[in-house]
């Protein structure tokens, strides 16, 4: 089996963005079952960013945790 992941941030508002995020991922599904692969599931992944600077003092900017959405497809080989 053959895995694809794709990252996925759904964009909401402005004057370009007419579609859903709904909308958005069903698009990006449409997009790679068209080229053969199967969708599978959408992951969350959690990582820590480190901060810059070190720790302390001036220009020091403190570590944070984020998260990204990542759609997983499928294909065998």
């Amino acid at each position: 089996m053959e895995y694809k992941v794709i990252p996925f941030v759904a964009s909401i508002g402005g004057r370009k963005e007419k579609k859903t995020p709904s909308e958005q991922l069903e698009d990006l599904i449409k997009t790679y079952t068209k080229q053969g692969w199967s969708y599978i599931r959408v992951e969350s992944i959690s990582t820590f960013v480190a901060g810059d600077s070190g720790c302390f003092g001036i220009g020091a900017t403190q570590g944070h945790t984020t998260s990204r959405q990542m759609v997983v497809f499928s294909k065998p080989l």
